[in-house]
C-alpha cells in the first residue's frame, strides 16, 4: 500500500507555487498556507504585515514511490530566485522568503544535497540563500487563496508577468540551446517547426492518426507534453489533444501571423513552437483543441516509459 509524505516549500507568493506541482503523477494535494512563524492560525493580512514571522508556502502531499522527493526539489528550484534573501521578485519582506521545510531526516539530506548541487552548478553567480529548516506548524490559507490560478486565471497570469517571476524563469531556468547541436540531431522539418514556428502539411506528420497508448514529449528537451489519453481525432490532419499533460507543460502566446489572430502553444522548458490551441474541441472534455505538429514531439510507448526515464507516469496512466 502506498505511503504518502508531506513536503513544504516557500517560494514567494503561494499563488505561483501550486500549478507547477499539482497535476504531476503521485501528487495528492497542494495547499497554500503559512509556516515558520510564531502566531497560531495567522491571517493573510497579519502575514503580509511581516509581524508574525510566517512565510507564504505550499504543503504538498505526495506518494514518493510514484514521484520522488528529489523531483519535487527540482521543480521547486525552477520556480524561484534562490539568491534573493529579501523576498521574491517584486514581493519584498520576510513573508516572501524562500525555504525548504523538511518533514523527515531523509528529506533534509536530499534537500541539502540538491542545494549543494545547485551551488556547484555555476548557474548563479551569487550565493544560494534559500533556507532549509525542520518543518513547523503549517496553517492553510483562506479559501480564496486556494487554487487561485484556476479561480482568477487572468489576474493570476498578469500577476506572474508583472511580478517579474516569469521573466526570471525564462532568463535563468529555460533550456539553453546550442543551434549547431540542434541542427545536428533534428531533421530540417523538426528544426523549422520548433525553432522558426513553421507548420508541417496536414495528414503528413507521424502522429496525426497515431493511436498507441503512451506519452508525447518535446522533441528538443524531452519534457512531457501530452498523453495519448487526451488525444482525439479532430479530422484536421494534425495530432489533436484536449489538454496538455499538466497546465505548466506549455505556454500560450498571441500569434498574429498570416493575417490571423490565434493562440500559439510553446513548450515551457525548451520554448519549442508546438502548434496552436483552438476552442472547437470536444465540449464534454473542456472544449479545447491543441493542434500540434508531429515534428515538434516524440512518442514514448507506455511499455517504454520506465526505461526512457518517465516511470512515474506509469501510475498516472493506470489511474486514468
Amino acid at each position: 500500500m502506498s505511503q504518502t509524505e508531506r513536503a513544504i516549500f516557500a517560494g514567494g507568493c503561494f499563488w505561483c507555487m501550486v500549478s507547477p506541482f499539482e497535476e504531476m503523477p503521485g501528487i495528492v494535494s497542494v495547499v497554500s498556507g503559512y509556516t515558520g512563524g510564531h502566531k497560531p492560525n495567522p491571517t493573510y493580512e497579519e502575514v503580509c504585515s511581516h509581524t508574525t514571522g510566517h512565510t507564504e508556502a505550499v504543503e504538498i502531499t505526495f506518494d514518493p514511490a510514484v514521484f520522488p522527493y528529489e523531483k519535487l526539489l527540482d521543480i521547486f528550484w525552477r520556480q524561484i530566485d534562490p539568491t534573493d534573501a529579501g523576498g521574491q521578485f517584486h514581493d519584498r519582506g520576510d513573508s516572501y522568503r524562500t525555504g525548504i521545510y523538511y518533514t523527515t531526516e531523509e528529506q533534509r539530506v536530499k534537500a541539502e544535497a540538491s542545494k549543494k548541487a545547485l551551488e556547484e552548478s555555476g548557474r548563479f553567480d551569487k550565493p544560494i540563500v534559500t533556507e532549509i529548516e525542520a518543518a513547523g506548524p503549517f496553517y492553510p490559507a483562506e479559501d480564496y487563496h486556494q487554487g487561485y490560478h484556476k479561480t482568477n486565471p487572468f489576474r493570476y497570469k498578469m500577476y506572474r508577468k508583472g511580478s517579474g517571476r516569469d521573466a526570471f524563469i525564462n532568463s535563468h531556468w529555460k533550456l539553453k540551446k546550442d543551434e549547431a547541436e540542434l541542427r545536428s540531431r533534428l531533421t530540417p522539418l523538426q528544426y523549422e517547426v520548433t525553432q522558426n514556428s513553421a507548420t508541417e502539411r496536414p495528414f503528413t506528420g507521424e502522429y496525426w492518426d497515431h493511436q498507441e497508448e503512451g506519452l508525447y514529449v518535446d522533441i528538443v528537451s524531452g519534457e512531457p507534453l501530452f498523453s495519448s489519453q487526451d488525444k482525439f481525432d479532430s479530422g484536421c490532419g494534425w495530432p489533436s489533444f484536449t489538454k496538455p499533460i499538466t497546465p505548466a507543460a506549455v505556454t500560450e502566446h498571441i500569434d498574429t501571423s498570416h493575417f490571423m489572430v490565434r493562440t500559439e502553444v510553446r513548450s515551457n522548458d525548451a520554448d519549442s513552437h508546438l502548434g496552436h490551441v483552438f476552442e472547437d474541441g470536444p465540449q464534454d472534455r473542456g472544449g479545447l483543441r491543441y493542434c500540434i505538429n508531429s515534428a515538434a514531439i516524440r512518442f514514448i510507448p507506455k511499455a517504454d516509459l520506465e526505461k526512457e526515464g518517465y516511470g512515474e507516469y506509469l501510475s498516472w496512466f493506470e489511474k486514468k
